[in-house]
């Protein structure tokens, strides 16, 4: 179980008074089927115990727009050291080629992001050309060629949402026209999620509104990270892998070594317990509770009880998303009330709408965690932020769906 084994993959990047960790998967399964390209272990070290990978991947930020990841130096010398025999050296290098059917092209919502992911997979991110006219339109273009090609398109919907979900549609407009044999939207971050049902009359249901326009714009796949809901899967009229971000999360938690007797796993509501519940049984089964809220308004909720024992516990709030933080400092405080030791909020998708940041920061919580899924400004750090990143997971994925292999394998 990937929650009991710690990280081991040398130090963690600080940025300001956060922490940017790049996780290694313990489980050597999730490099895939046997049958992988060797050209994986050419170009990128082994996911386990590697601090190379980290070293590239930290740096990352600093290539430029559609730059060359930076990859170890393969020897040439002593190859039976290295592999063996001269035979597997040939198939070695034979293997080694990219594959150029696989092309990765990556929109300004998050760059870098994208950047890690092709560094991950031994890859480089695609030529493209986005630029905004004077009257804010979007104008994109491919600067190399897709024809036949299986394109991957990473644009995550964050704020400002508008503006990056119609950027991800002309994208996937521009590989339509371009011939391309399969175009994959990889949306880290689904905007509009939370419009998935009527809960007043007169509403529209946003979900599916864009679920169409992604589907009518060409995408023949959509892959996202931790949705809202699941039932969003099913507005789409494509196939869709919807992967979480739980593996990541659950192996920081295991590198703190926090005893399974002093943990808890708190939902900030009752429409997450089913996800808290999950996030529970893979970390020893801890013991569950939920905090009773009633919204009053959107982004306004109010806390009424908690459900379960927390006195003396180490309580992890697990949720999807955290907006304006309202939801989660207000449990948090409670918590406290009923005595929790320490509070961990762990989600996927950091948005920080203001005033989230101050509600974060006001010492309620020993750690918030996060992933960057949503690029997070540098004003926006806090001592208590830990970004967690999900490269690795979104890069298998992506082989994955290229080498037409099993997605769910990877959470078993």
């Amino acid at each position: 179980m990937m929650a009991k084994a710690a990280l081991g993959c040398g130090s963690a990047l600080k940025r300001q008074h956060c922490i940017l960790h790049y996780p290694c998967f313990p489980s050597s399964s999730f490099l895939g089927d046997a049958s992988r390209r060797l050209a994986r272990l050419a170009l990128v070290p082994p996911l386990r115990g590697s601090s190379s990978l980290q070293l590239r991947c930290q740096g990352a930020d600093s290539l430029a727009w559609n730059g060359r990841p930076v990859l170890p130096i393969i020897p040439t010398h002593n190859w039976s050291g290295v592999v063996g025999s001269r035979p597997m050296q040939d198939i070695f290098l034979q293997e080694s080629k990219p594959d150029t059917r696989l092309k990765i092209f990556s929109g300004t919502a998050n760059l870098q992001l994208s950047q890690e992911i092709a560094c991950c997979m031994g890859l480089e991110l695609g030529k493209i050309k986005i630029k905004r006219f004077a009257d804010g339109e979007i104008y994109v273009q491919l600067q190399e060629s897709v024809r036949g090609c299986d394109v991957f398109l990473v644009q995550p919907t964050c704020p400002p949402a508008n503006e990056n979900l119609m950027e991800l549609l002309i994208m996937v407009d521009a590989c339509r026209r371009a011939s391309a044999k399969n175009i994959t939207a990889v949306i880290p971050y689904f905007g509009y999620a939370r419009a998935d049902r009527k809960t007043q009359g007169r509403e529209s249901i946003a979900a599916k509104l864009v679920a169409n326009l992604i589907t009518e714009a060409g995408a023949n796949r959509v892959l996202v990270l931790d949705l809202h809901s699941g039932q969003s899967m099913g507005y789409f009229d494509i196939p869709v892998d919807h992967v979480y971000g739980q593996p990541v999360i659950l192996d920081y938690l295991a590198s703190k070594v926090i005893s399974s007797d002093d943990l808890v796993v708190v939902s900030p509501d009752v429409g997450g317990v089913a996800r808290a519940r999950a996030f529970a049984k893979k970390l020893s089964d801890a013991p569950l509770a939920i905090v009773d809220k009633r919204r009053q308004d959107h982004n306004m909720s109010e806390v009424m009880n908690l459900i379960g024992d927390v006195r003396g516990k180490v309580a992890v709030m697990v949720d999807d998303m955290i907006d304006t933080a309202g939801t989660i400092t207000n449990g948090a405080a409670l918590l406290h009330q009923e005595g929790a030791r320490e509070v961990y909020a762990c989600c996927t998708h950091g948005v920080f709408s203001p005033p989230a940041i101050e509600r974060l920061s006001g010492g309620l919580f020993q750690e918030v965690i996060i992933t960057n899924s949503i690029p997070v400004t540098e004003e926006n750090y806090f001592p208590q932020l830990t970004i967690l990143s999900v490269a690795n997971l979104l890069g298998e994925t992506i082989w994955r769906v290229h080498d037409d292999s099993s997605v769910s394998s990877i959470f078993r």
